[in-house]
């Protein structure tokens, strides 16, 4: 069984990710909220992250994964965004997530794994995207450097999704005619599932890609490279 450490699991793509993992790998989950996650091959460790020192000692002395769920959605125009609201974006995002790795990083197996999410938004210019695309753009560029300078013992790959189906997304899809809408500007006509995701994440942990490192993988329905309009 594979150690692999989570940030965030209890709902969305985590829990998603968690649900596939935890009958054949040892999770070490940490976390605000614990209720959706019981199970004899997961240990919850409370924690916020944008507050908490991440307990090292509630981990094995070695891991082989590391996946970074925690992020944000706030789209708005830029001249009615506040300074604050990216600072709080580019803390909950990015330095949280450097937080985390800075502590870790010692216990990282040979040929382990990690997985962080960006966003489409970062490589195709989107309105109202300012703050996230920000953040998540500071995460690829973090990412592509940790994977040169740990390379080949760690292998760190970046997941850059369209919309998704998850309460995190919750105000953008709750009505029929939003939910249309979003569907039909994929080309694949739907908007992504956590599932969709987490299977991404579950190749990128394992052996499969074994040979991927640097990357950042665009599971989308196809909108970032796709025009069928």
């Amino acid at each position: 069984m594979k150690n692999i450490l989570l940030i965030g699991g209890s709902h969305g793509i985590g829990l998603a990710i968690v649900n596939e993992l935890k009958d054949n790998h040892q999770l070490f989950i940490a976390s605000r909220t614990a209720d959706t996650i019981v199970h004899k091959n997961i240990t919850h460790i409370p924690f916020d992250a944008t507050k908490d020192e991440l307990d090292l000692g509630q981990l094995p002395e070695k891991l082989d994964g590391f996946v970074y769920c925690p992020g944000s959605i706030n789209l708005k125009p830029f001249k009615m965004m506040g300074v604050d609201t990216i600072r709080q974006d580019m803390e909950i995002n990015f330095f949280a997530m450097v937080n985390v790795v800075k502590n870790i990083i010692g216990k990282m197996n040979e040929g382990s794994s990690m997985v962080f999410f960006s966003t489409i938004a970062v490589g195709t210019g989107m309105p109202f995207h300012t703050s996230v695309s920000a953040a998540k753009g500071a995460i690829e560029g973090f990412a592509k450097s940790m994977a040169a300078e740990y390379a080949p013992k760690i292998r760190v790959n970046v997941i850059a999704p369209s919309l998704v189906d998850t309460p995190l997304a919750g105000r953008l899809l709750n009505n029929e005619k939003k939910r249309e809408a979003m569907d039909d500007r994929h080309p694949l006509k739907r908007v992504g599932t956590a599932n969709d995701i987490a299977q991404s994440a579950i190749y990128l942990l394992s052996e499969k890609s074994a040979w991927v490192t640097g990357q950042v993988l665009g599971v989308d329905g196809g909108l970032s490279t796709l025009n069928i309009h």
